[in-house]
């Protein structure tokens, strides 16, 4: 199973945000959400005012030691 990010236009045409390889046929489930979609690059740097208070703490700092 997977799950893939798409917009759907006015006429109803999906556009998958990724290329999908599946061997045949698939069925598909397709929720559509009551937004305007907004790309990943915005989104990121929305929450990452919200998410530099968990970062940067002393103890993420002492957590992700080992990896530097």
């Amino acid at each position: 199973m997977q799950i893939v990010e798409a917009t759907i236009d006015t006429l109803g045409n999906v556009r998958l945000s990724r290329p999908v390889h599946i061997a045949g046929t698939r069925r598909a489930l397709v929720t559509i959400l009551d937004e305007i979609p907004v790309a990943a690059h915005e989104m990121l740097l929305l929450s990452e005012q919200a998410l530099a208070k968990d970062w940067n703490r002393p103890e993420e700092d002492e957590a992700w030691a080992h990896l530097q």
